[in-house]
């Protein structure tokens, strides 16, 4: 599907979360991630949408395009607004001290200059705190590899910030929300391009 001309100024989040189950942690992490973006970017009066991308919808067409080097139609859309997007977050559960390979499959197929200078939010979930340094040794070299701009607080949530830690999570997910917003706005919106918003004025095809 052919992306849609934005509104002027409208900033799209591409929100790509890697969690296996329904529900999962790592979708709770995503989404707080997202409205803390989202009520970041309303308090400074940004036109904003966000889009939630959830790979196990499309763990099989992601396989195929490994085996095949072709992605689905609906596959295309997903890359298609990540590559379009202002900005993205990523959030993958913690597998053997590493993201996931539903994670690792998604960006080895989306090309490897898509990401270059687009802002990036970092997440993980993981059982124990022991693993949140996955963020540092696993997402934070693969996003510098694919030449995207990190924000300096990533955000790992263990099962106990959930529980009565929760407050700790939220301040390091409204810190990482701003540092996200704050690259987001110093950058002109991307985004498709209406091919009709400035037409060549027929005198000018004339004198052609």
């Amino acid at each position: 599907m052919k992306a849609l001309p934005r509104p002027a100024g409208e900033r799209t989040i591409a929100v790509v979360t890697a969690g296996l189950t329904t529900p999962s942690s790592t979708r709770l992490l995503a989404d707080q991630l997202a409205a803390a973006v989202r009520d970041t970017l309303d308090g400074r009066g940004v036109p904003h949408r966000v889009v939630v991308i959830e790979l196990r919808d499309h763990a099989h067409d992601l396989t195929n395009n490994l085996l095949t080097g072709f992605p689905s139609a609906a596959l295309r859309e997903v890359l298609e607004t990540v590559v379009e997007a202002d900005a993205l977050i990523a959030v993958t559960p913690t597998f053997s001290a590493s993201y996931n390979g539903l994670f690792k499959m998604f960006f080895d197929v989306l090309d490897d200059k898509a990401l270059v200078g687009k802002p990036v939010l970092i997440g993980a979930t993981g059982g124990t705190e022991r693993h949140s340094l996955v963020l540092e040794y696993a997402l934070r070299p693969l996003f510098a590899y694919l030449q995207a701009v990190v924000v300096p607080t990533g955000v790992y949530a263990a099962s106990s910030d959930w529980g009565p830690h929760a407050a700790a999570l939220k301040t390091r997910v409204e810190r990482a929300a701003t540092e996200l917003v704050d690259l987001v706005t110093q950058r002109p919106a991307t985004g498709a391009v209406d091919p009709f918003a400035n037409p060549t004025p027929f005198e000018d095809l004339l004198n052609n």
